[in-house]
Order: C-alpha cells, then structure tokens, then sequence
C-alpha cells in the first residue's frame, strides 16, 4: 500500500448508521460531512436555514455540510439508514458539476426529497450500501481508485434523486401558475367568453391540460370554474334594478335574450325574471 493510500485508510471518510434519535448522530457531523437520511419511520423536525421543516417516513433528506442546521429532534418511532460522506472527499470526486448544478442548487434550499415509490428507496439504499462497502473493502488492490469510482458513481444517483425533485416541483410551481393565470383570466372575461377553448388558447396549452390543471389544484373543471363566476356575475347584474334583462344579455355579450334565458335558468334554476321576481 503507498504512503497515499495509507494516509487515505486513516480517514473516516463514509460513516453508514442507524439512526434511533438525534443522539445517534456523531458529534459535530454537519460540520464535517454530506448527510443523507432515509426515513423509515417516525419523523425527524429541525431547522434549516432558520426554517422548521421535517422528513417524513418513505422520505429522503440530504443535508450539504456546513448546513444551517439547528433543533434536530426525532419522534419517538424515528427509524432512519444515514450515509455520511466527508466534505472533502466528496467534493473531490464530484463529476462535471454541470450536469446536476440545477439540482444541486435546488437542494441548497430543498433538503427534502420525495421518493415516488418503493423501487426508488431501494435504489437510493443500495447506493448507501454499495459505496459503505467499497470503503470498507481496504484489501482492495486498487482501494483508492475503486473508492473514488464508488464515489463518483453514487453521486451520480444522488443527482439523479435530486433531479427528479427539482423537476417535479418545477412542474407543480408552472402548473399553480398556470391555474393561477387561469382563475384571473376567468374573472376578467365571464361576462363575455364562456368556452374553455378560449381560456386554453389564451394560456398556449390544450383544453384538456387545462382541465387537468384544474382538476389537480381545486378538484374542479375549468368548465366549472367558468360557469361559477358566470353565475356570480349575472346574480349581481341581476340585483341591479338600473339594469333590464335585456342590458344584462347585452352586458354579458349572449346573441340573444333567449339565450340568456335558458343560460341563467340552466345555472340558477329559474328565469331571470322569475330570478328577479323572488328578490322581491
């Protein structure tokens, strides 16, 4: 073995434990190592860049060293499997950094990562494993040039872990934008455009995506969301005794005072008149 690699051996570079509750972590650990955590059960509370936040069972965590990191507490069925790699080494085998920078960035901010299913926590798990078990493999012919592949090769699954985050969160941030874009332009044409092909048009995106955008943050069609604000604008233009139905019609651009008729007594159940009738 050179002087190298004997000066290499000495370092407690890769710490793999189980994790009960905050005592189990060693001492002063984020000063000196990358963490990543996966939550079996319970959950574990901290604060993280003087934000509370907490990792939940089936969650991944990851924790860059020399983290902002304070009040870790661990519920009483905490259970975790934590990978502790040190600052250095990692930073030293770390691929080209433009492939995962965005990711990176990302968890800088976003320490929490969701697992999508039991095949991705089992992978993340056998990347702990198998990078714990070539640090330990010491007899190895070559031990630093297979550590530092090991290496290279779990951070290329941490990045991918990372990425799949970032993407997901980036696609739920531009979809509530987009439902967002939506409910305005709702409010400001009902009273003239009533079809969801012309919310769609106006949002570059196909009606169908626009159902499924709303569908997912409100549990309501697009086609829904029309027909309420249409409706809360016709009651207050009907509650305007200045206005006849006739105006209204006009007001709300319908081609007719039929077709606003038979509009208003399909939403509210009867006849503006009759609508108008009962208010008295």
């Amino acid at each position: 073995m050179t002087q190298e690699n004997k000066k290499a051996d000495n370092l407690q570079r890769i710490i793999m434990l189980k994790v009960n509750n905050e005592k189990d972590f060693p001492n002063d650990f984020v000063l000196n190592f990358h963490t990543h955590l996966i939550c079996h059960r319970g959950r574990i509370d901290f604060l993280f860049n003087d934000v509370k936040m907490n990792c939940k069972s089936g969650e991944f965590l990851f924790w860059f060293a020399k983290s902002n990191l304070n009040d870790i507490k661990c519920s009483k069925s905490f259970k975790a499997t934590v990978l502790l790699v040190e600052n250095q080494f990692l930073n030293n085998n770390i691929p080209d950094q433009n492939w995962g920078i965005d990711a990176t960035l990302h968890s800088r901010q976003n320490p929490i990562k969701q697992l999508d299913n039991e095949i991705d926590r089992q992978r993340v798990l056998s990347s702990f494993q198998l990078l714990n078990n070539k640090f330990q493999d010491k007899e190895h012919r070559f031990y630093e040039e297979a550590l530092k592949l090991q290496m290279r090769l779990f951070i290329l699954e941490m990045w991918h872990t990372f990425a799949n985050e970032y993407e997901r969160r980036k696609r739920t941030l531009q979809i509530g934008i987009l439902y967002e874009r939506f409910m305005h332009l709702v409010q400001e044409y009902c009273t003239k455009e009533r079809e969801v092909k012309f919310y769609a048009n106006q949002l570059h995106i196909s009606a169908k995506y626009l159902n499924s955008i709303c569908k997912q943050n409100s549990n309501i069609t697009a086609s829904e969301w029309i027909h309420r604000n249409t409706k809360d604008r016709i009651v207050l233009l009907l509650q305007n005794p200045s206005l006849n139905i006739a105006e209204i019609a006009s007001e709300m651009e319908f081609s007719s005072r039929s077709f606003f008729t038979r509009y208003t007594k399909k939403l509210l159940g009867v006849t503006p008149s009759e609508y108008r009738n009962r208010m008295r």
